[in-house]
Order: structure tokens, then sequence, then C-alpha cells
């Protein structure tokens, strides 16, 4: 048995694999533990591991390596990773964020190390990517990208066939691109004004007194000032995409996340117009489409790290 680990700053999902299948077993999901000491999300991750295993009236013990797709960025502490996310870790941007804890760095490695025989992280857009490549909408693709609308903006890149990765693993993490001035966009990391705390899920309440679902919802039933808002939204997240496909010329980016995926007939569009049309010659030829794995890419992003 492997274990599948999918970290966001939203929630934890766990399940299980036989290895003889793409079946995801024993799944489970629960609230990202933000509260308490620096190592409780390690310890909900084991113990949600635990609940798996006996579930499946299997030993614990028999589960030797995990794959582990988690929301980042990432820094390397004595060797091992730990998070410093900012939509888990309340330390980085301090009060004003609303998170409970003073965490600047979250544990995971060096804990899950101690009781699997072999752990694979990696940050979770590039684990989606490799998810996307392999069984989704990415297939047979040398030059793409996996792009997150959720709890937060995250990208996991691929060119030339290669899959990028940086110096601590942290390649893509274009949401925290500075894209404006706006007093109002106080992101989990300390930064004002970079695509996160623009449009990401977390970010909508904070700036516009309802979540992004609410939003949404107004923004369809035909809402004017509703449909402004989300119009800026992709606006902003859209820019974001056109800038990376004028960089990295792109053939195709697979579009997923909670805040995506459940309104994509209403969004894919106004994304798309943000980047066809402009400068042809590095845009023609590169699709917005939603992910091949539909909702589960974040289940088989984990499992992509141990299959």
């Amino acid at each position: 048995m492997r274990a599948c680990i999918d970290i966001g700053g939203t929630k934890v999902a766990v399940s299980l694999n036989d290895g003889a299948s793409r079946d995801l077993l024993a799944r489970r999901s629960e609230p990202t533990a933000t509260t308490g000491s620096n190592d409780a999300l390690a310890r909900q991750v084991l113990r949600m591991v635990d609940e798996a295993a006996a579930e499946l009236r299997v030993d614990p013990a028999s589960i030797r390596s995990a794959g582990v797709s988690s929301a980042g960025p990432f820094v390397i502490v004595d060797g091992r990773i730990e998070l410093a996310s900012p939509n888990i870790c309340g330390g980085l941007a301090g009060p004003e964020r609303g998170l409970p804890n003073d965490w600047r760095t979250a544990l995971l490695e060096s804990p899950l190390a101690d009781r699997f025989g072999r752990v694979r992280i990696e940050n979770d857009c590039i684990a989606a990517l490799e998810a996307e490549r392999r069984w989704g909408a990415l297939q047979g693709l040398q030059h793409c990208a996996y792009v997150t609308w959720s709890t937060g903006i995250g990208t996991g890149l691929c060119v030339d066939g290669r899959v990028l990765r940086g110096k601590n693993g942290n390649a893509g993490h274009a949401g925290h691109m500075f894209v404006s001035d706006n007093d109002d966009a106080l992101c989990g990391c300390g930064n004002i004004g970079d695509v996160e705390a623009l449009v990401a899920g977390n970010a909508v309440e904070r700036r516009f007194g309802a979540d992004a679902a609410t939003l949404l919802q107004r923004a369809r039933a035909g809402d004017g000032e509703a449909e402004d808002r989300v119009q800026e939204l992709c606006r902003v997240l859209g820019r974001a995409l056109y800038n990376l496909v004028v960089t990295l010329d792109l053939q195709r980016i697979s579009l997923g996340g909670s805040v995506f995926w459940h309104h994509r007939e209403y969004l894919l569009p106004r994304l798309r117009t943000q980047v066809s049309g402009r400068l042809a010659a590095l845009t023609d030829g590169c699709d917005l489409v939603s992910a091949g794995l539909e909702n589960r890419v974040g289940d088989y992003a984990a499992l992509a790290l141990v299959d």
C-alpha cells in the first residue's frame, strides 16, 4: 500500500493505493490543521493515514511510501522540506491575515520520513501537472502548464518536455507575481497586490464581502455589480495566464481548482478572451482548457508521485 496525500490551504485529503490500479481507497478529507504547534499538520496527515489503513483493515506499518502533493512555497531546513504556505502559516503576514497561528513554517517531510520508507513531496501544481500529463488534458504535450484557481493561485510548468522545479521545488508560484498597488489586497505571504491577493478564493470574501461561490452565483444570475467584479477577477488572472503563455511559449494550459471548476463554463470563455488575439505570434496555438482529471486532480496528483 502507498499513501496519497493532498495538502491544500483549505483541506487535507488522504487515500491509499494498492499499486495495482489507479483506484484511490479509503479516501477521507478534513479541514487543514492550522492550530497548535507547527507539527500539527504532519500529525493530522499521519492520523488520517492510520484511519484509512484501519478502514481497509491493513497494517499501517505495511504502508511504506507516500506521495505528497502540497501547497507551497517550500523551505529546506536541515535538508528536509517544511511548508511556508501563506494559507497555512499565520506568521508570514501577521495577525491581520486572520490565521489562528504564528507559524512561519509547518513541519512536513521530517515527521513523514520518520514513518515511511520513501516520501516524495512536490508542490501541488507540479504534482497536478504530472497527473494531467499522464492521464488528463496535457497528455502528449511538451510545452504546457497546469493552473489552479482555488484557495490560492498556483501553477505547474513544463517546457521542452521538462517539468520546472527550481532550487527548492518552488517553480511556478506565479500567484505571487505583483500586478497591482491595491491597498485592499493583502496576501498571506505578506505581499500587497499580488495575483493571489486579488483573485484567489481566500481573497474574494476579504475584498468584496462575499465568498467566491456566492459572488459567482450572483454574477451568473445577472447581478451587474457581481458581473463587473468577476470580470475584473478574470482580467487579472487572464493577464497572468497571458504572461505565462508569452514567457514560456506554451501549447496548452489546463485549469482546475475549486473556484474555477464549479463555474468553469462561465469563467473559461472570459479567461480565454484575455489571451486569444493578443500578440498572435505567441498566443496562437495555445489553448486554455478545463482539467482533464476534473475535480479529482488533487487526488491523482498525489498518486502520480508514487505511481
